[in-house]
């Protein structure tokens, strides 16, 4: 088979993401350095600075230390962060000030294509961060059993539940003003109020059923039961679903805004 045919038998999405694969040569050895170097800070400072503290005086939180309750948590909000990063700016970026997904689509590359591609180099990323937050838990010792592995897809499912729906969104914007506001009024009260630094059960009864409906608080505890090898069916299939959910509504909603904005 010649290698025209053999393009031609590909998915024409998987031309969209290799540009995005290439793109990623020029600063793959700096992010990759962040990647690696981030889960070990993270919970070397709360871990166990904070978490010697915490340890010392209240000894246990829900039955294990606090590096090993604070870490599962770390990788879902991992995935939450480049999530979002990856389904804001790149986005913009390809539509309004490199016109990137012009330029794809002037090639046989249908809007789905273009969609799909992104979308899939996203995955990639989250597993490349989940990948090295599993590993560095590893290392640290606080993977109990083998359902730990299955913490790996969890975690792109996470960051997935979020780009979708913010790449989404992203599409139908003309400045970058909105970013902002999910970072500020989304992202960060996510990552202190999910679950992530300390139960929900901790947080006054009213606002508990809200972080409950938070796509970081499945992601959060999904992590941790299947690290901490704790996991029960029920609880895991009801958490992954709601953000295989959200990650299709999103989807959904993408392919519509992509094509309101790509196709004249």
């Amino acid at each position: 088979m010649t290698r025209a045919a053999r393009d031609g038998a590909r998915p024409l999405w998987l031309r969209s993401l290799g540009y995005w694969a290439f793109r990623y040569k020029r600063t793959w050895r700096s992010s990759m350095t962040e990647t690696f170097v981030e889960p070990v800070l993270y919970l070397a400072a709360m871990g166990i600075g904070l978490g010697t503290l915490v340890d010392h005086h209240v000894h246990q939180v829900q039955g294990v230390s606090y590096l090993a309750f604070v870490g599962p948590g770390l990788l879902a909000s991992a995935a939450m962060q480049v999530g979002v990063s990856e389904s804001t700016y790149p986005v913009m970026g390809a539509l309004k000030w490199l016109k990137t997904y012009e330029a794809m689509l002037a090639t046989p590359l249908r809007v789905v294509d273009v969609l799909r591609g992104h979308l899939a180099w996203i995955v990639l990323r989250l597993a490349t961060v989940s990948c090295a937050f599993l590993g560095t838990l590893a290392a640290f010792g606080l993977t109990r059993s083998w359902e730990a592995a299955v913490a790996l897809p969890a975690g792109v499912l996470t960051g997935v539940a979020f780009a979708a729906p913010i790449a989404a969104f992203s599409a139908t914007q003309e400045k970058d003003a909105a970013f902002s506001v999910i970072y500020r009024f989304g992202v960060v009260p996510l990552f202190l109020f999910s679950g992530v630094f300390f139960p929900i059960t901790r947080l006054p009864g009213w606002l508990q059923p809200l972080a409950q409906v938070t796509p970081l608080y499945h992601g959060v505890a999904l992590c941790r039961s299947l690290v901490l090898g704790d996991a029960s069916l029920a609880d895991s299939i009801g958490h992954a679903a709601y953000l295989v959910a959200l990650a299709a509504a999103g989807y959904a909603a993408a392919s519509a805004t992509y094509r309101r904005r790509l196709v004249v």
